[in-house]
């Protein structure tokens, strides 16, 4: 066990238990299935779904076993199979495990159809490898699966208590006919809870006589499916879920725990030590190599690009003892890379706020539920330029940041003095992120015809902004120059259309424009693929000139709103130069105006209009989305919104030759 884990267990067995805490057998040890009776009834309106869950039964219990806190965890579940993807998918069943996890008992079995069972042993645990993660899975080879089969599968783990926060998922892709979840623990503990999305609330059960735990349980019955395929949506924030969290302990009159305010305090003490002489030196010869700025932002980011080009981060890897280890070995995990930055900050006098949050897209972070689960994700923040930076990714640069990270919650652990003492103070605050106009596409176009009615000369130039310059700057660093040149040739395919170039140059690539500049991809080609001869006429394709765009469809009743990755927003000029005698027909198909409003403001647009001006027709559009949230009752219009683009797109003009 490393030190850290071993200072985690003895604080959670101190707050878990008194001195005289007892040792017994989980009540689920001997759990099993009905081994009389294996035919298993199909309600009637569940009969024609494709995949059902008919029960998911949770347990997790709390003790002291051997003198160490430690807690058990069960899963029992029957799943019907009724249809060939059903089949396939449930082919295998994986064995969950975990770090700091250990399988105490796994069973499985299938329940056809007939009613014959089929029943999984040992020598069905097969094994495969991740080999992108590094990771082994156990799983069982289910045979004979079949259409309108139950496969029903035990498993208790043995694993490390979670009590500073956890959240117990309700609800599923497919519907559930009925789910319990049973916390059971010992009777001087008292939890906290919430339910999320129409959940049922927690019922707590009281010990019974000569019984020393308690039980709260949460029932669901008939849980709708909630599809995790719905574009544009975050699936963890809407479901049917349940949160728990230690908050007292009566055996020795602790209350509120697990708290922000402890955090933070805890935090700050940890990371704002007093350096010694040598500590002091390795700073000061470390910050000798980043160039200074009067300019915070410009020297947040010379730090940043210092600290991330020469500390290889590895969150996994074992703490460094002092910063002169971290800065010699140029190895840190993220307690070490946490103490090297905010030293430096120090030495170079930027004020500074940690913020922990955590995934929006994972655990929406929950400001009126003080859970550690909520606390997984590390940013900086400088209030004197109200900008983030995280500190983990090498490849961003202020005032870039993670976009699952922001738009959501943290806990901003802020630096007070009282009476000449300085401490750790913990603030919920958002974390904002970057606004529309710092992903701001800029593209302009020109078709000339001049030359070549036939075969037109398209020349694009193309600037992305923010984020989307993000998608392509680090690149040419960790690309040979080969494969630099083949994805460029991608990239600018996706934008224009799919052709041979006849020249293609950018500006402003790599990691050091991260951040600082706009990425810019210069492109000419013949646009002779734009064109079909149709009789006296042509018919130009001008629509393809913005590139490819995504048509957004909704088969099913749309059931979750609309969350977006970032703010984002496109300016695009086209310019069509024609010779003289040329007329053109259907101009009028480029005049477009979709919005969705937003509590009575325009939120996302799409909005386009031409003008001729002698030879030449110029047509200007603008697509923005403003905020990462829609409503679900403004879903069509943002759709209207998102499909104008790819509308756009297919638009044909008539050129005739007098």
């Amino acid at each position: 066990m490393n030190s850290k884990f071993r200072i985690k267990a003895i604080y959670v067995f101190l707050i878990l238990f008194s001195l005289n805490a007892f040792a017994q057998d989980f009540s689920f040890k001997n759990y099993n299935w009905d081994e009389k009776s294996a035919k298993i009834d199909i309600p009637s309106k569940y009969k024609e779904e494709k995949e059902a869950i008919l029960e998911r039964n949770t347990k997790i219990e709390l003790l002291i076993d051997k003198g160490k806190a430690i807690q058990y965890y069960l899963i029992h579940e029957k799943r019907y199979i009724n249809s060939d993807d059903a089949v396939e998918r449930n082919n295998k069943i994986y064995i969950p495990f975990g770090a700091n996890e250990s399988v105490v008992s796994t069973k499985a079995r299938v329940i056809l159809k007939n009613g014959k069972v089929i029943e999984l042993h040992n020598s069905d645990i097969k094994e495969e490898t991740d080999e992108e993660r590094g990771i082994k899975y156990k799983y069982f080879a289910v045979n004979g699966l079949e259409k309108g089969a139950v496969i029903e599968k035990i498993f208790i783990i043995e694993e490390f208590p979670e009590v500073k926060g956890y959240t117990v998922k309700m609800q599923d892709e497919y519907p559930i006919v009925k789910s319990t979840f049973q916390l059971i623990y010992p009777e001087h503990l008292i939890f906290r809870t919430k339910s999320y999305n129409g959940l049922s609330e927690a019922v707590v059960e009281k010990k019974q006589p000569n019984e020393k735990s308690n039980t709260l349980t949460v029932v669901e019955t008939d849980t709708p499916a909630l599809d995790d395929n719905e574009n544009y949506s975050n699936w963890n924030s809407n479901i049917k879920r349940f949160r728990y969290k230690l908050d007292e302990n009566l055996a020795n009159g602790s209350k509120n725990l697990n708290n922000f305010k402890e955090f933070s305090t805890t935090l700050y003490e940890r990371f704002h030590p007093q350096y010694d002489k040598k500590e002091q030196k390795a700073i000061d010869e470390f910050c000798k190599g980043i160039a200074k700025s009067n300019d915070i932002q410009e020297q947040v980011w010379n730090i940043e690009n210092k600290i991330k080009k020469t500390i290889n981060y590895n969150r996994y890897i074992n703490s460094q003892e002092t910063l002169q280890d971290i800065i010699k070995t140029k190895q840190a995990n993220q307690s070490d890379i946490l103490r090297l930055y905010i030293a430096v900050f120090q030495k170079m006098g930027v004020e500074n706020n940690m913020v922990f949050t955590s995934n929006r897209y994972k655990m929406p972070f929950d400001k009126e539920f003080e859970s550690y689960e909520n606390l997984d994700e590390l940013l900086f923040y400088f209030p004197a330029i109200k900008k983030f930076m995280t500190p983990t990714e090498i490849e961003y640069r202020i005032p870039l940041i993670p976009n699952e990270l922001a738009g959501t919650n943290g806990l901003f652990i802020k630096e007070k003095a009282f009476a000449g003492t300085k401490m750790g103070i913990g603030e919920v605050a958002a974390i904002d992120i970057p606004s529309v106009e710092v992903t701001h596409d800029i593209i302009d176009v020109v078709i000339d015809f001049t030359k070549d009615l036939e075969n037109p000369v398209v020349t694009d130039k193309i600037q992305f902004g923010g984020y989307s310059a993000f998608n392509f700057q680090p690149i040419k660093d960790f690309a040979s120059p080969e494969q630099y040149k083949d994805m460029l040739k991608s990239i600018a395919q996706n934008y224009t259309v799919e052709t041979e170039f006849k020249t293609l140059t950018t500006e402003n690539d790599g990691v050091d424009n991260i951040g600082k500049k706009p990425f810019v991809m210069n492109v000419v080609f013949e646009g002779k693929d734009l064109i079909r001869k149709a009789g006296e006429n042509y018919l130009f394709s001008a629509g393809q000139t913005i590139g490819k765009q995504m048509e957004l469809y909704q088969e099913n009743k749309r059931m979750m709103p609309v969350e977006i990755n970032y703010p984002h927003a496109y300016t695009r000029k086209i310019r069509i130069i024609l010779p003289e005698g040329v007329t053109v027909k259907n101009l009028d198909k480029f005049n477009m105006n979709y919005t969705a409003d937003v509590n009575g403001k325009t939120e996302a647009a799409f909005i386009s209009k031409y003008e001729k001006k002698g030879n030449e027709i110029i047509v200007e559009n603008k697509e923005y989305y403003n905020i990462l949230h829609y409503p679900l009752e403004n879903f069509e219009a943002y759709r209207t919104v998102i499909n104008a683009a790819a509308d756009f797109n297919k638009i044909v003009i008539i050129l005739n030759k007098q």
